[in-house]
This record gives C-alpha cells, sequence and structure tokens, in this order.
C-alpha cells in the first residue's frame, strides 16, 4: 500500500530592515538566519525570501500599503500559504496581513515557538513549550478573521468570531495554564529527586552552551560516542542531554548538552526554558561553543553572554571559549585564529568534525576543575543538620568524626561550593 506524502506548506521569509532600530543587524545574515529557522520546522517548503527596507514599522500592517499589495501579488502568484516574519509583529499587524494576503502568518516567537513545540522531548520540555505557546496565543486574540478556517496541522492559531468568543477563549486558555502549572510542579519535583541525587555523585557538571548550529552536538558526540542528534539545522537539541563520562584525560564529568542560543530570543522564552537550561546553572566550567567560521561570530557570542547572563550564571563560574570549525576555514585563515586563540589561555580553537585540538582544550577543563577544588576542615554543631546534610548530599564529604560539641567534617570542595555553603547562613 503506498503511503501518502505528508502535506507540505509553501512559506515565503520576510527580513523587515527597520532603519531606526537602534539594534538592528546585517539584513542579510538576519535573513539568512531566518531562512534557517524555517527550515527547521518540518512540512515548510521555502519559496523564496525577501528583505523589505522600512524608516519605521507602520502601526496597523507593518508595512506601507505599497509594499504590501507588491507582495500580495507576489505571494498570489507563488502560492503561498505561510509568511514567516523576522521579528516581532502585532496581533493587529497580524490580522490586518493575514487578511490581505489570504495566508497565515508567524512573526519571529511564533516561528521558534513552533520549533520548540516540534524538538521538545522531555516531559518538562513539552510542558515549558505548551505554557510559553499558550501565554503567547493569549496576546494574539483579536476580532475574527474570517478568510482561514481554523486548522492547526502544526502550525495553530487560537481565535473566535466576536469578543465573546474572545473571552471563552482566554478563560479556556487560563484554566490550561494552571493545569500546565501544577503537571510542571510535579514534574519539577521529580527533576529535583533526580538533580539531588547525581549530587551524590562527587563528579563536576561541564556544560556546553552556545548559539544555535555551533557544533555543541557534534562536540557532545565526539567526547562521549553517543548518539545525540547532530543537525547542520537551527535548535536541533531542546531538551539538555547528560551523560557521566571519563574524558581522555582521567577526569571523570557530567557533560551536559544544551539547547542552542539565538539573537532576539523573546524573553519569555528564555523564563520559559529557565529550567530546562538548569544544568547550566549548576555547572562547574561552562564551554561556550563558537562557530568560528560564521561571519557574525562576534555578534552571536555576545548574544549568548548576554543570556547567560540573564539566566544568572554566576561571575566565578569558570568559562572556556571554543572556537569550533577550523575545518572550514581556508588554511591562512586557520592560522589567524589558533595566533588570535593563543594569546587567551581561556580560549582554544577546535575542530568538533576531525578532533583537531581537543586534547588541548580537554586538559584545560581538567586543570579548571582540579584548580577549584581544596581541602578544609569544617565544625558543625548539632544543631546544623542542614547544612550537614548538604555537604552529604553534594558529595563533597572525605570524611565526618564526632566530639562533644558537633561535627567535624573535612571536606573537598569548588570555591563556588564553599561559597555556597557560607550563603546557607544568611538563607
Amino acid at each position: 500500500m503506498k503511503e501518502h506524502a505528508a502535506p507540505v506548506t509553501r512559506a515565503w521569509v520576510l527580513h523587515p530592515d527597520i532603519k531606526n532600530d537602534k539594534d538592528r543587524r546585517n539584513a542579510r545574515m538576519a535573513l539568512d538566519e531566518a531562512v534557517s529557522l524555517a527550515h527547521a520546522l518540518p512540512g515548510l517548503e521555502v519559496v523564496g525570501d525577501t528583505i523589505v527596507p522600512l524608516p519605521r514599522p507602520h502601526a496597523g500592517a507593518l508595512f506601507g500599503t505599497g509594499k504590501i499589495e507588491e507582495l500580495r501579488a507576489l505571494f498570489e502568484a507563488q502560492e503561498i500559504e505561510l509568511v514567516l516574519v523576522d521579528g516581532p509583529v502585532t496581533p493587529v499587524q497580524q490580522r490586518n496581513l493575514e487578511k490581505t494576503w489570504k495566508v497565515k502568518l508567524l512573526d519571529r516567537t511564533g516561528l521558534i515557538l513552533e520549533i520548540f513545540s516540534d524538538r521538545a522531548a522531555t516531559r518538562e520540555g513539552v510542558l515549558q513549550v505548551e505554557m510559553a505557546h499558550l501565554s503567547y496565543q493569549r496576546t494574539r486574540l483579536v476580532r475574527a478573521w474570517t478568510h482561514l478556517e481554523r486548522q492547526r496541522g502544526g502550525l495553530g492559531f487560537v481565535g473566535g468570531p466576536g469578543e465573546t468568543q474572545i473571552e471563552a477563549d482566554r478563560r479556556a486558555i487560563d484554566e490550561q495554564l494552571v493545569r500546565l502549572r501544577r503537571q510542571l510542579d510535579k514534574v519539577v519535583r521529580t527533576r529535583e529527586l533526580h538533580r539531588k541525587a547525581r549530587a551524590k555523585v562527587p563528579y563536576p557538571i561541564v556544560a556546553l552552551v552556545g548559539y544555535t548550529n555551533a557544533g555543541k552536538s557534534t562536540l557532545f558526540n565526539r567526547l562521549t560516542g553517543a548518539d545525540v542528534m547532530a543537525k547542520d539545522m537551527l535548535f536541533a537539541t531542546l531538551d539538555p542531554t547528560m551523560r557521566a563520562v571519563r574524558l581522555s584525560t582521567g577526569a571523570d564529568v557530567i557533560l551536559s548538552d544544551t539547547v542552542g542560543f539565538i539573537s532576539d530570543l523573546p524573553t519569555e522564552l528564555v523564563a520559559a526554558f529557565r529550567a530546562t537550561l538548569e544544568e547550566v546553572l549548576a555547572a562547574d566550567v561552562v564551554v561556550h561553543v563558537r562557530d568560528i567560521s560564521h561571519p557574525e561570530s562576534d555578534e552571536q557570542a555576545k548574544d549568548v553572554r548576554t543570556i547567560l547572563e540573564s539566566l544568572g550564571v554566576a561571575e566565578d563560574t569558570t568559562q572556556i571559549e571554543l572556537w569550533n570549525k577550523l575545518d572550514r576555514l581556508e588554511p591562512e585563515e586557520i592560522e589567524a585564529v589558533r595566533q588570535r586563540a593563543a594569546r587567551d589561555p581561556a580560549v582554544h580553537a577546535v575542530s568538533a568534525l576531525t578532533g583537531e585540538g581537543l586534547d588541548d582544550f580537554l586538559e584545560a577543563v581538567t586543570e579548571a576543575l582540579d584548580g577549584e577544588r581544596l581541602r578544609d576542615d569544617l565544625v558543625l554543631g548539632f544543631d546544623e543538620g542542614r547544612k550537614r546534610a548538604w555537604l552529604f548530599e553534594k558529595g563533597l564529604v572525605e570524611s565526618e568524626r564526632q566530639e562533644e560539641d558537633g561535627y567535624v567534617i573535612s571536606v573537598h570542595w569548588s570555591a563556588r561550593d564553599r561559597a555556597r555553603f557560607e550563603a546557607m547562613d544568611k538563607d
């Protein structure tokens, strides 16, 4: 029996190049990234893409009337069903453009949410995505648009034929959000138990972070032999993949591969995925993987650092920069990158694909971990059971003896562990 091919949605990508935007990016690079985002969503055929210069956004429809009509004719001729706008689109702008163009429209946030919906694998990841999606849809409930039927098919929308329906939809979304939060609380408690179990294993956590498509999953696979999905595709990894591994240097670590960051990631998504990125917050070493062959590598690195700061990654956490994808550079460029990297001991030029430079990088990870760990003797009173339990839970205790006034505990810990321990007095 012959299987029917999955339906394909014909899509067009637009990048509004707004002249008065203080955070304006290189339009061609931004459009290329938006097209890569579109390719990350199954079932889409990107038929074409356009940069639309704009002095400023028009409140009612984003673009001017002449450009809207020009694009309408283009979309009609190309039989476009979905338009992806690389930037924010208000609910009113979306409604007006959909009505004029007779297409479905997604802005950047909507597209990223659809990709997250498709990629999320763990129970918590799925719940976080659903909550972010519902919160986003709640803001898009506007008066009815009647030219399209309300079909989801992977590219969904919540709406209704009037104010009464809008209010009903909004109430239904709020009720669903409450239900999802309850489910999420249960999942988070389960993860907390798993995290405590891991804390008893005295392995430091090494977290791989970086701009999406920087090569983190390829590096993870090479270091662990794991079969983690590693495609040349944005957002190929959405849930942290944790694995306890022995590095070639002999060090035992827990390696964490995380979702790729991206510029202009909506703040509600950063918040929604904070729990998904919690392993980064707990990491002893953060490895920032960069695609050094990308023309906007410096801008991407800046975006990653901004998100790490917003997540609350401690300043005293050791960070190593990995300038990846040397294999994509010309020989003279490779030498220049090596010389630049050699000036900073926290930077290593590598190729996760070929393995070049990884031995030196792994030695640096080992040194960072060994350098952080030190031994102390602590005296705890019998009334300080919480602090004593924390030390055992973290696997930091080497020996303990009981004396008349309390416990004398020998610990082997990092400066960061010691700071956390001392902060417990302030709780």
